[in-house]
């Protein structure tokens, strides 16, 4: 008897959650030593497929940019791996002399993996490497339109680890995908933590599945250009960002805040470099298209600026890289103020720096807060004062803000998961690496010794209690001893209540 799809997909999230399972105890065992040699190999099986997984993503999704998928394809194989390479997440971690204090890492277990459509096989890359790195396994759940690139990247990860060493299992990804058999993996007993990377329904439902769970919030990155920046290089930046893979990367930039000062100097390179202002009418036509009653239009995620013209009916020059509407507010009543996935930008003046601060602040309050922020200029007093007052985890300075967020242009951790701390409704603010994934424990010995409270009084208390007890005194004796007034008396009392902790 045939099981119906949904149910064989059930049966599929129970099977690759057990085998991940059986495969991470063994694995859990393996030394340092084989651990980094099992992730060398699936780092040079990645970079190998690099291109054909690449390929295969375009052809499924209809989206993005070949030539940058490849590039963040290497970039996790790659990038990642040379910054993991060297971490310690086996055995003895740390070792603090002085304290005398023995960290030694222990895995989390079994992963489960949520993988978007935007970055489908660069996010199981990266996985797959942070989670094995950290003796982990982890079992992969795909966005229905990436389903067969996101299995193709999970069979080369796993084929590489396998023939270097792994258990049968370690990775795993289901090929039959449903919202039953993702709920069923959530649920799992066999499942020990949920990385999550998508949007902000499934990454709240990972955090409602009662696991521990890494997710991550919208961002809603303001790109502000200060009148000491570097005209040029700040409009290059941000078009080399918004147009990477066509702005499907979370950090992308997406609203443009400038000073009034510098306000036409800044049309005029955007026109130059291949930006184009929308009018009213041609703005109120994209924003149409832009967005459905649930959220974003899915339709034109990931679009270069070409095809979202045409689906919205306008017009624009030949060579045109992103689309620029000029925004008088922020709110539902201005929709270019929110993110937007694909080559779109909202475009803000303001009177100074310090207007241009609270334009930032407000976008960032209306959605994307905790995520990131970019400035370009040359003046410190403003990045500092950027720096300490607004509520984002990356303020990235004068780079590319897709780039820089996810470390490929900055010295952060190189990372598909960034974590926007509790603000942004995240249990992390880092850039999520495989530390993130291990459990420490500490071996601590004694280094100071105590003396209990009841032991230090402990002569006085015993003299106290032994002095209603002793034989009434003779005649001779009372009129011989000298007296002891009442007051000494119940101060001996209360040494001894103080010494015994009696209130």
């Amino acid at each position: 008897m045939l099981l119906d799809y949904d149910l064989s997909s059930i049966q599929e999230a129970r099977d690759l959650a057990r085998k991940a399972r059986q495969a991470q105890k063994a694995f859990a065992e393996y030394s340092q030593e084989e651990v980094d040699r099992i992730i060398c190999a699936m780092s040079e099986a990645a970079a190998q497929n690099a291109e054909w997984l690449a390929r295969m993503a375009v052809d499924e999704t209809k989206f993005g940019v070949f030539a940058d998928k490849v590039t963040k394809n290497l970039f996790a194989a790659r990038g990642v791996y040379e910054y993991i390479k060297d971490m310690k997440t086996a055995g003895i971690i740390r070792e603090d002399r002085a304290n005398k204090v023995v960290e030694i890492a222990a895995p989390v277990g079994v992963i489960m993996g949520i993988v978007p459509s935007t970055n489908p096989t660069s996010t199981v890359i990266y996985k797959s490497l942070i989670s094995l790195k950290s003796r982990n396994g982890i079992v992969f759940s795909p966005h229905p339109s990436a389903a067969r690139c996101t299995y193709a990247a999970a069979q080369v990860l796993h084929e590489a680890a396998v023939k270097a060493g792994a258990p049968e299992g370690i990775i795993g990804c289901l090929s039959k995908v449903t919202m039953q058999a993702t709920n069923e993996l959530m649920k799992s007993s066999e499942i020990d933590l949920i990385l999550a990377t998508g949007g902000s329904a499934m990454v709240k439902a990972a955090y409602s599945s009662g696991k521990p769970a890494y997710g991550v919030g919208p961002g809603n990155v303001p790109a502000f250009i200060e009148a000491s920046a570097d005209i040029p290089h700040a409009v290059s930046c941000i078009i080399a960002s918004k147009t990477f893979d066509n702005g499907t990367i979370c950090a992308s930039e997406q609203a443009v805040v400038v000073e009034e000062s510098i306000k036409d100097q800044v049309i005029a390179e955007f026109k130059r470099q291949g930006g184009y202002f929308m009018n009213a009418e041609e703005t109120a036509k994209v924003c149409r298209i832009l967005f459905t009653p649930r959220g974003m239009n899915p339709a034109v995620v990931g679009r270069s600026a070409q095809v979202v013209a045409q689906m919205a009916g306008i017009t624009i020059p030949e060579g045109t890289k992103v689309l620029i509407g000029e925004q008088a507010g922020v709110g539902k009543e201005y929709p270019l103020s929110h993110e937007k996935l694909t080559t779109v930008l909202g475009f803000y003046v303001e009177k100074d720096w310090r207007a241009a601060c609270e334009r930032c602040l407000a976008l960032l309050e209306e959605e994307g807060i905790g995520h990131t922020l970019v400035v370009h200029s040359r003046n410190e007093e403003v990045i500092n004062e950027f720096a300490l007052k607004k509520p984002v985890f990356r303020i990235l300075v004068n780079t590319p803000s897709a780039l820089g967020g996810v470390g490929y242009t900055t010295g952060l951790a190189p990372s598909f998961t960034l974590g926007c701390g509790t603000w942004g409704g995240s249990s992390t603010s880092d850039n999520v690496t495989p530390l993130h994934l291990i459990n420490i424990k500490r071996l601590a010995h004694g280094i100071k010794e105590y003396t209990p409270s009841w032991s230090k009084g402990q002569q006085t208390a015993a003299v106290a209690c032994a002095a209603p007890v002793v034989s009434a005194p003779t005649a001779a004796a009372q009129s011989a001893a000298p007296a002891i007034a009442v007051t000494e008396i119940e101060k001996i009392v209360r040494q001894v209540m103080a010494s015994l902790q009696i209130k």
